[in-house]
Parts: C-alpha cells; structure tokens; sequence
C-alpha cells in the first residue's frame, strides 16, 4: 500500500528449524534519508522469537543490515518488556501512551469506569438510540468505500495525513475473510435515505479487538454515534470471549480524545520506540507542531478539499 521494500528478517537453528522472525521495512524518506522500520505505519511491531537469544540476535541483524547502508536509520516499536536482560544497542524513548480496557468474561459484566460513568456511558448510548441511530457491520466495499469518505473528513479535521484507500482495500481483502477484520457503520434515516454519521475498522488478534480507524460528521457528534459503535463493539468482543480491547494510541495534543477513551474504563499504557544509531523521528501528524509554521500548516489543511489531503496522504506516508 505504501510502496515500501521489504527486508525481512528470520532465525533459523542448526537443524533448520525456526526459531524467530522480524518484520523489517526499508522506507527512503526525504527528509530523515533511509529508515528501516519495524513496522511502519503501525503503533507495535518487532522481533517476534522463541527465546531471549533469538530475539537479540533478530535486532542485532537489524542493525548490521543499518549499518550496512550509509546515513539509515533503524526504528523497532516494541513492548520495553521485550528487552529486559537483553544487551542490545538500541536507543528508547516512550512515544505515545494507548489506552487498553480488560474485559470479563461475559458482557452483563461490563462496567465503564465508576457507576456514575457508566450512567454517563449509558445515558448517550440511549440518547443516539431514541434519536434513530443505528449500528451495523459493513458488508460490501462499496461501505467501506462511504466510511472512507468519513474518515477523510475526520483526518482533515485533526490535521493527520490520511491513509490511501488502496491500504484499507488490501485490508479488506486479505483480513476480513480470515475473521481479522470488522468495520462498523453508525447511520440514520434523513428524508427517507440512510446516512452515515460514523464508522469505525476494528482489527481482531489473539486475544485482542484493536479499536483501528475511525470517521465521522462533526456535526453529527452530539447524536452520539461513536459512543453506539464503541458500546456494540465492546460487548461484541466480550461476547466473542477476547479478553482485551485496545482503544489505540493518542497524542499528548489531543486530551480530549484520551478523555473519550478514560471514560469506557480503559487504562493508559506507554508504547515505546527504540533507535539505532540515536532516534532520528519526524511525525507526519501536523497536530503534533505547537509552533507558529505548525499552526499555519494546521489551518492550512482544515481548508483543502478531501481529494487534496487524500493525495498529500500518499505522499506523506511514502516519504516522511
């Protein structure tokens, strides 16, 4: 989807056996110069292995592979767990805290915080349901092609290049048959015609619902639509017996979005980022810039067309 060159890593023992792999990425941007990553464009990846050994010897190939090429770079997001004990030369920084809720074992059990919060919960889940809100689970790509539409709007509001609609096409295709993938759509009927007012792409591994992408109408916040997708997703999962559902990441710009995460009882937990030679990071997220040129490029881009952010998002996500 981003046109990056793959430069995979594995371990194999003596008898040919595998023992661990590592999803590596070369990506040329063109301001931080060569930068192989693991992964890209995901808040976690890293050396997957049987045995701290393998996993050491996984990242130290890495950076053999980065020193190999001139002025690159290697980044690895990885839980700091990982490299307890391990002597590895990686540079670490805490980069955004995600926002994970445990669930119980069966969905009468949910509770969202304290009983006055879950009163709150509840009380704008009944409002969107009385006002005619209604979820479902997209079904075709022409639904994914109308939330797209929504979450194109939504980026431009926050200022966050886009991802390409190529991106959640493969998506689609490759992890939805597989039971990996879900989009739910919030609608209404308005003058006789269904309307969407938000969606949101759930990813489903392991043990775990990744709360992914989401889009919506500004103006349709006040119905809220995103709290009835949240609530039906939520008990979706834990009806599914997975035991926990991940809210995603939030910057430290954005305190309202991390007090909508809070208030369905969810905890912070640090993602961490780690570097070789020394970090080298530049965020495509324009709400990340509290300067004057930042501020410019924020009010800039709230005003282009949704075409425009859609062609600037490839070039983003592919250079930078």
């Amino acid at each position: 989807a981003f046109g990056y060159l793959p430069a995979h890593l594995a371990c194999e023992d003596a008898d040919g056996r595998l023992r661990g792999v590592m999803p590596l990425l070369r990506q040329r941007g063109l301001v931080t110069g060569c930068r192989f990553s693991s992964l890209p464009r995901t808040p976690i990846g890293g050396p997957l292995a049987e045995d701290d050994q393998t996993r050491a010897l996984l990242i130290e190939s890495a950076i053999e592979r980065t020193r190999a090429e001139p002025g690159a770079y290697l980044q690895i997001k990885m839980p700091a767990a990982m490299l307890d004990g391990l002597d590895v030369r990686l540079v670490g920084m805490p980069w955004r805290e995600s926002y994970r809720l445990r669930l119980p074992e069966r969905p009468e059990q949910l509770t969202f915080g304290t009983p006055r919060k879950h009163a709150r919960v509840q009380w704008g889940v009944n409002k969107a349901i009385r006002l005619g809100v209604r979820v479902r689970e997209a079904d075709a790509v022409r639904d994914l092609r109308q939330w797209y539409g929504l979450y194109l709007e939504t980026m431009r509001w926050f200022c966050v290049p886009p991802r390409p609609f190529r991106f959640f096409e493969l998506a689609w295709e490759e992890l939805r048959p597989r039971g990996m993938l879900r989009l739910l759509m919030a609608e209404r009927m308005v003058a006789g015609r269904v309307q969407p007012m938000a969606g949101t792409v759930f990813l489903m591994f392991g043990q775990t619902v990744f709360c992914a992408f989401n889009g919506r109408r500004s103006e349709e916040l006040a119905l809220h639509p995103n709290d009835l997708i949240q609530w039906q997703a939520i008990h979706d999962a834990c009806a599914a017996r997975f035991r926990e559902y991940d809210l995603g990441e939030v910057t430290r710009t954005h305190p309202q979005l991390a007090q909508f995460k809070r208030k369905w009882g969810a905890q912070p937990e640090w993602l961490w980022r780690y570097y070789y030679p020394h970090s080298r990071e530049v965020e495509i997220g324009l709400i990340e810039s509290r300067s004057r040129p930042g501020q410019l490029a924020h009010t800039l881009w709230q005003h282009l067309p949704l075409p425009a952010t859609a062609a600037l998002g490839v070039l983003a996500h592919r250079y930078f």
